[in-house]
């Protein structure tokens, strides 16, 4: 089955094509960054009308690069939530319009899911069950994955997810748009052991997260060393960086081990955005290793937002006989583990 993945959910517009015999074909992806710049953060108006923009000629892009018609398309996937409504209803319309035109079946794919499948384009993916991390910029969850849509959450974030942790300390810091990944490049500069960081809610069993706490600590910090106006010296902000980094790291190893152990797992997927963190894989890797346990990650351009996880999760389903209405129906919000499982369908 030739499936073609549309991903519009934020501020990324992403296309793929992948064969369920030959695996991915092609992918584009055009990202808004520096749309989005000047006003520290993803505007939505502005998203939805950029997805408009370059929606039609990546589709034609894909398609020239897979070395295929919009005719040999067996089915659509594209991502129906969570994310931003107006950005959504961009790719949803398309998909359900070129589904119409060409007579193939529609999927609308949770975007979750497909950061969750991303590992699986990889040459070794990791085989079912595993736990998985899922760390993008709005979520933070360990669910225990058995199956494609065999989902269980074991524990989520209370409050601020990690990534949105990273982008306000960024925005404190007075650092460039994204600032997550600025952050990230600038804690391998300072001293992770000058100041002392908490790791929140690792002192108590169970499986939730907490950033709000060590967000307001970096805050308070932050002003500690501010001069009047003028933030902190150079290296106390690379050392605050790198404190804060791996604060989070640890935070997050410490919860993915606890995890392991309370399922009887040996093997951890991580996915999404904040995946793509250096410091994160190496130490998730060290501390798996001493357990005998596996991490399983993404290539880095599949971390973020792309086409390819959603054509190859959509082309699962699709598989399965999940079909979506032609209607255009996106969802905003929606829980992962409220999905079917592919063995509900068969």
């Amino acid at each position: 089955m030739l499936v073609l993945g549309i991903e519009t959910s934020c501020d990324e517009t992403g296309f793929a094509v992948y064969d369920s015999a030959k695996g991915l074909l092609a992918h584009s992806l055009y990202s808004q960054v520096a749309l989005h710049a000047d006003y520290g953060g993803v505007v939505p108006e502005l998203a939805s009308r950029d997805h408009v923009r370059k929606i039609l000629p990546m589709l034609n892009e894909v398609l020239t690069k897979a070395g295929v018609t919009k005719q040999a398309i067996d089915g659509i996937a594209y991502t129906a939530g969570p994310g931003l409504m107006g950005a959504l209803m961009v790719g949803g319309s398309m998909a359900t319009g070129l589904g119409f035109t060409l007579d193939v079946p529609v999927i609308g794919v949770h975007h979750m899911e497909g950061h969750l499948l991303a590992p699986m384009l990889e040459d070794t993916p990791p085989e079912f069950p595993f736990v998985a991390l899922l760390v993008s910029g709005g979520h933070t969850q360990l669910v225990l994955v058995e199956g494609i849509g065999r989902y269980q959450l074991l524990g989520e974030s209370l409050d601020d997810a990690a990534g949105e942790a990273f982008d306000k300390i960024a925005k404190m810091l007075d650092l460039d748009y994204p600032g997550g990944p600025v952050l990230a490049t600038m804690a391998e500069k300072g001293q992770v052991q000058r100041f002392d960081f908490p790791r929140p809610m690792t002192d108590r069993p169970g499986l939730d997260f907490s950033f709000s706490g060590l967000k307001t600590h970096t805050r308070n910090l932050i002003e500690k060393y501010r001069g009047d106006d003028v933030l902190p010296d150079d290296q106390t902000v690379l050392d605050i960086c790198a404190g804060f980094q791996e604060a989070v790291v640890d935070t997050l190893v410490i919860k993915c081990k606890r995890a392991l152990k309370q399922t009887g797992m040996s093997k951890l997927v991580i996915a999404g955005g904040v995946s793509a963190n250096k410091r994160l894989r190496e130490k998730l890797e060290t501390e798996l290793a001493k357990n005998n346990a596996e991490v399983f990650y993404a290539r880095h351009e599949f971390c973020t937002d792309n086409g390819a996880m959603i054509a190859y999760a959509g082309c699962q389903r699709l598989l399965a006989g999940e079909r979506s209405e032609l209607a255009l129906s996106v969802t905003p919000r929606w829980p992962l583990q409220n999905l079917s499982s592919i063995e509900e369908l068969s």
